[in-house]
């Protein structure tokens, strides 16, 4: 069988890198499962071209629709057309996506429509905030999905609620953490580990991108201040996004020790994160992340897709109000933050049990 795996933007290539793996590895004992690597082209990333790739494990795709920029729907419009266009020309068996992206959802819709059945790594995961555009991406991808492959058993349970039947849903475990698992000991210092001499837990990681932390200078002024205020002079990196980078500009900001840094590579950003004492995200997969590597993580946003990094990991979700920055530094710093475990199944196995269950699917 021939499975086209879809990705768009730079989380998708770390949760099918042990995908492809483990489709190698089950070709090369014989069974008859084969794929192609589909590029959306939705994210450009310098730093996603070449090495990525090459660090990663992933063979260069197969196919680049080279459907970026624009807005949400130019872009969905982009992805849609060429897919299309593509599937029509060389059919696949089945259509493997991952995540919540634009390139998700929109590769789900043309497979569906051509009558060819669709798979959706990490499915069943819920905010329920529909100002979140991969909350619509979720909904929608899943609404037409074929297989489930979940990450958790709340996914499960929001699934079930969905009124989709049990044997079309798959609780594996999280293909990100397969990737983390087997990259760790490859993390390397980034070049700032040495330019600030930096030291083992003594310094804080953050990123913000969301629309509701950064699209507004004062809320953004007045979050980075009260980070700042509650960090006892700690140093903290802060890898730039784009769309926070804009807004910066208008934003006169500067302290001794916030250190706005370029955007890093998979190894050098893990690497901070792993010696970090703690970060502050609003990033879903992250809070992933820090749960397996044990560190303490706030999530400055109001709900989360992701409960088990908060019920049973080391996160926690303090919402979008400053006001809640300065008491869970004070937890932090009197070393009072949960010591967290990890969720069922994040063994770094997921992709093997994917792969598995789609060879008994098809008889493979």
């Amino acid at each position: 069988m021939l499975i086209d795996i879809v990705a768009g933007a730079r989380p998708n290539f770390m949760k099918i890198a042990p995908i492809i793996e483990a489709i190698r590895k089950a070709s090369l004992q014989g069974r008859n499962i084969q794929f192609r690597l589909i590029h959306t082209g939705q994210h450009y990333d310098e730093k996603m071209s070449g090495s990525f790739f090459e660090q990663l494990g992933i063979p260069e795709p197969d196919v680049n629709l080279e459907a970026g920029g624009g807005t949400q729907a130019e872009q969905t419009a982009a992805i849609m057309v060429r897919f299309e266009k593509e599937l029509m020309d060389n059919p696949a068996d089945l259509v493997l996506v991952v995540g919540d992206v634009t390139s998700t959802m929109a590769c789900a819709i043309v497979a569906k429509k051509l009558n060819t059945k669709v798979a959706h790594v990490e499915a069943g995961i819920r905010s329920y905030d529909l100002t979140m555009p991969e909350e619509i991406n979720r909904m929608v991808t899943d609404a037409i999905t074929d297989y489930f492959f979940t990450t958790s058993q709340k996914a499960n349970e929001n699934l079930s609620k969905a009124g989709i039947s049990d044997d079309r849903i798959f609780f594996v475990g999280n293909t990100m953490i397969d990737t983390l698992l087997k990259q760790m000991p490859r993390f390397k210092k980034p070049a700032i580990w040495d330019e600030l001499a930096l030291k083992e837990k003594e310094y804080i990681v953050m990123t913000l991108h969301r629309p509701a932390n950064v699209d507004q200078e004062q809320q953004l002024e007045e979050l980075i201040k009260t980070i700042i205020n509650s960090s006892e002079g700690l140093p903290l990196i802060f890898p730039v996004h784009p769309r926070t980078a804009k807004m910066l500009q208008s934003v006169e900001i500067s302290f001794p020790n916030l250190h706005l840094v370029d955007p890093l590579g998979y190894f050098e950003f893990n690497y901070l994160v792993q010696h970090a004492k703690a970060v502050l995200t609003d990033s879903g997969g992250i809070t992933e992340e820090t749960t397996v590597m044990g560190i303490p993580c706030m999530t400055l946003r109001d709900n989360t897709e992701r409960p088990e990094t908060c019920t049973i990991g080391t996160n926690e979700l303090l919402g979008t109000n400053p006001k809640a920055i300065a008491p869970a530094f004070k937890k932090l710093f009197n070393g009072e933050w949960k010591k967290g475990s990890i969720p069922e199944l994040w063994d770094g196995k997921t992709s093997a049990r994917i792969v598995e269950h789609i060879c008994n699917l098809y008889k493979l």
